[in-house]
Order: C-alpha cells, then sequence, then structure tokens
C-alpha cells in the first residue's frame, strides 16, 4: 500500500549560485559522504530529499543530516534515514521507498514512492 508519494524538480544553476552564496549550506543539506559530489549530483540529490520530505507529508523539524542518498553497485540510488527521518518513516508506517533521480539539461528531478 502506498503511504506518500513526492516529487521535486531542482534548477541546477540556480542551485549552484545557492551553494556559493551560502557556503554552509552544503554542511546543513548533505552528509559528509554526499559533500564531495558535483553540483548536479547534489541538486539531484536534493530533490530527493525534498521529495521524501513531501512523501512524509513535510513533517516539522526534520534534519537534513538524517537523510543520506546513496547509489548502489548497480548505480540505482536508494535512501538512508536515521533519526529525524527515520522516525517520521517509521510513524507512517513505511517498509519500502522507490527512488528515481534524472538530470536533463539544467534541470534536476527526483520522485519517491513510499510503502507500507
Amino acid at each position: 500500500m502506498i503511504v506518500g508519494i513526492g516529487v521535486d524538480v531542482v534548477e541546477v544553476s540556480r542551485f549552484r549560485r545557492q551553494l556559493q552564496r551560502t557556503p554552509a549550506l552544503r554542511e546543513r543539506l548533505f552528509t559528509p559522504a554526499e559533500r564531495e559530489l558535483n553540483t548536479r549530483s547534489l541538486a539531484a540529490r536534493f530533490a530527493a530529499k525534498e521529495a521524501i520530505a513531501k512523501a512524509l507529508g513535510a513533517p516539522s523539524g526534520m534534519n537534513w543530516q538524517d537523510c543520506t542518498i546513496c547509489v548502489d553497485p548497480g548505480g540505482d540510488p536508494y535512501p538512508e534515514f536515521t533519526g529525524t527521518v527515520a522516525a517520521a518513516s517509521e510513524a507512517r508506517g513505511v517498509k519500502y521507498w522507490h527512488l528515481s533521480m534524472s538530470h536533463d539539461g539544467d534541470l534536476a528531478t527526483a520522485m519517491v514512492i513510499a510503502e507500507r
């Protein structure tokens, strides 16, 4: 049973400017494992985190550091949660996450489905 769906689109050039204007944003939004990625990949991961928040009903107090977007050996992305995001996921009864990310031109997109 689907308990949440989320989608987000990020304009990569605008995201790049935000990171340049506010250097602390990289540390606030991304885990140490994610921070070394290029801006395009970070934009897609930010879109994924936003989509996950939407699928969870945008709970207040969600800490971006409690969500890491990983990639398996086959190249498929998947989320890992701790803390506030894990608690929100458990509260909604989510057992499975489906995540898709894509880039096209200056856009990065992510879509998630949360299932019981």
